[in-house]
């Protein structure tokens, strides 16, 4: 299934009149190690601006200052402090873990930590380190539950074993649904394997080819899964909206950098929602 801006309308509604903060979901990021600390900021950037209630960022302790600096909304805890990482973690709707997380003994220990606690309710997205480390323990680590994985096709290889050459629609869902978690498959034409089918994203430019878009695009779904129904069309609207917003920018512009995608997402999402309502 191609995805279109009809999909996008689906499923970016309106707000409800009467709402709170608690409304939009409780996000948590897990990620950005001493030197990769921009990462898991244009995580939280994206995952705030695409309309989450509430964010908290679990993240080295470096990363803190920076982070309030770009983004004073986001909450965050040092990744060092296991008692209070796993007191946020119960309270995510979504919980997002890879960004700069690094591939240390630490990096595991989190990435562990995060599915062995994820809980009957929440939602799981890996992307970046998480996906590395995964593809290293995957018959070591507890089988995710309703996880989202975000592999670029060298990280796909490395997870399924499948060359970039041998990445066919039929293979790739083959190997999806031995892992039972949903992959986003990113590319210049990004394809979402999910529970319920195959959608195809077509939307996009090399002018977004620039380190931090998946950054980007990993807390746009986790925001996503927050706010509206945990399902593929949901996941897809973030897909298609980050490469919407890149195919904007990039008419006037030779290179679309990541921040700037974040700070146009709630324009364009108010947008959408107004379209049919």
């Amino acid at each position: 299934m191609l995805i279109d801006e009809h999909l996008v309308q689906k499923v970016i509604t309106p707000r409800p009149l009467e709402s709170h903060k608690g409304t939009f979901g409780r996000t948590v990021l897990i990620g950005g190690n001493e030197h990769y600390g921009g990462a898991i900021i244009m995580s939280a950037l994206a995952t705030v601006n695409s309309g989450a209630g509430l964010t908290t960022v679990i993240t080295n302790c470096r990363n803190h200052v920076p982070l309030h600096t770009h983004l004073p909304e986001a909450m965050c805890i040092d990744w060092q402090d296991k008692e209070k990482v796993l007191a946020v973690m119960k309270t995510a709707d979504v919980l997002l873990i890879g960004p700069g997380l690094g591939t240390s003994s630490k990096s595991l220990e989190l990435l562990t930590l995060a599915l062995e606690n994820q809980q009957s309710h929440q939602w799981l997205v890996m992307d970046g380190s998480a996906l590395t480390l995964f593809a290293k323990k995957q018959f070591q680590l507890p089988f995710p539950k309703q996880t989202i994985m975000t592999p670029h096709q060298m990280e796909w290889q490395r997870m399924s074993s499948l060359a970039i050459k041998e990445q066919t629609i039929e293979n790739n869902r083959k190997k999806q649904q031995q892992l039972k978690a949903t992959i986003v498959l990113k590319s210049h034409q990004t394809i979402i394997y999910g529970q319920k089918g195959c959608y195809q994203n077509i939307a996009g430019t090399a002018a977004m080819a620039t380190g931090g878009t998946g950054d980007t695009l990993a807390g746009m779904i986790t925001s996503f899964l927050a706010q509206f129904p945990k399902n593929d069309e949901t996941v897809a609207a973030a897909v298609y909206l980050h490469s919407f917003i890149g195919n904007h920018l990039a008419k006037k512009q030779y290179v679309v950098l990541p921040t700037q995608i974040s700070q146009e997402i709630p324009k364009w999402m108010h947008y959408f929602s107004q379209i049919n309502h």
